[in-house]
């Protein structure tokens, strides 16, 4: 997908929202990233996810597990890592059949729903959360990319959260240019927010050994614990260099419930007056 004409207009032009000074489009450049994708059980999945309009994108009978970290080395808000930890969905008033929506994107609403996203920088946390509405929060990470294998660790409250690593893939795909669609919750509300990247990425398909993922105690990721994460990454990639635009538009909706909610949703004042603070918390500590 190519980068929006009217984004692309934007070149040269400035914003300030909430304090965060912006150089427009919002953009990275020169930043590896890994990805590693696993098949969970669909059930267990749908009971990570608010509301009634997200559902889990389905393989046959399974879910999709997405961990994406990127090492964002240029960005317009400074250097740091970004630990994505998503379920690939669909977005509608009903699930949607196996498989289509990977061919129908924009029909079906596909992208995927954000559970956790743990950043470096208190300037990341303002703007994705405050801005966008994605679930950032600031914790120990790091990105090493190594002779033979590429991973990156999350730690937080001096806990091991979650550790992916991919083996160095030798497939190398050709230069491709897509969008993607993220939903998150935040203040209430489902949030959708749209990205744009291009990158050429070392790949493969259904390898034992080809990612281990580890899921610590922390108990922010307990119940990833009980999704039966399949041992075999269904696909993993290595892109040692991307590019990408944010969107500066969103879409929200009301999340609703069954029954009358009982305790308010984490809201505005938990970023209203962060900093914009670019130091990095120490590294995850390895073993």
């Amino acid at each position: 997908m190519a980068i929006p004409r009217r984004l692309r207009r934007q070149d040269g032009r400035y914003a300030l929202v909430d304090g965060i000074p912006f150089d427009l489009p919002v953009r990275s450049a020169h930043s590896p990233a890994l990805m590693a994708i696993f098949t969970i059980n669909a059930e267990r999945a749908r009971a990570l996810f608010p509301g009634n309009e997200v559902h889990p994108f389905r393989l046959w009978n399974r879910a999709l597990l997405v961990v994406t970290v990127i090492d964002y080395r240029d960005t317009v808000i400074g250097k740091y890592i970004e630990f994505s930890i998503a379920i690939a969905c669909t977005h509608g008033s009903r699930p949607a059949p196996p498989l289509l929506p990977g061919l129908f994107m924009k029909f079906f609403g596909t992208g995927q729903f954000v559970y956790d996203l743990p950043v470096s920088t208190t300037i990341s946390v303002k703007g994705g959360k405050g801005i966008w509405g994605m679930p950032k929060h600031r914790a120990s990470l790091d990105f090493l990319i190594e002779e033979r294998s590429v991973s990156s660790q999350y730690d937080l409250d001096g806990q091991l959260a979650m550790k992916i690593e991919i083996q160095r893939p030798t497939f190398r795909l050709f230069p491709i240019s897509m969008g993607g669609v993220n939903y998150c919750q935040f203040r209430g509300m489902l949030m959708k927010s749209y990205v744009n990247f291009k990158g050429q990425p070392y790949v493969t398909l259904l390898k034992k050994g080809a990612a281990t993922l580890t899921i610590g105690d922390h108990p922010r990721l307990k119940p990833f614990k009980d999704l039966e994460i399949s041992p075999v990454p269904l696909f993993t990639a290595f892109f040692p260099e991307t590019s990408g635009v944010l969107d500066d538009h969103f879409e929200c909706w009301f999340l609703s419930s069954a029954h009358p909610p009982t305790s308010a949703p984490e809201g505005l004042e938990s970023v209203a007056n962060l900093g914009l603070g670019q130091d990095w918390p120490d590294p995850p500590a390895r073993k």
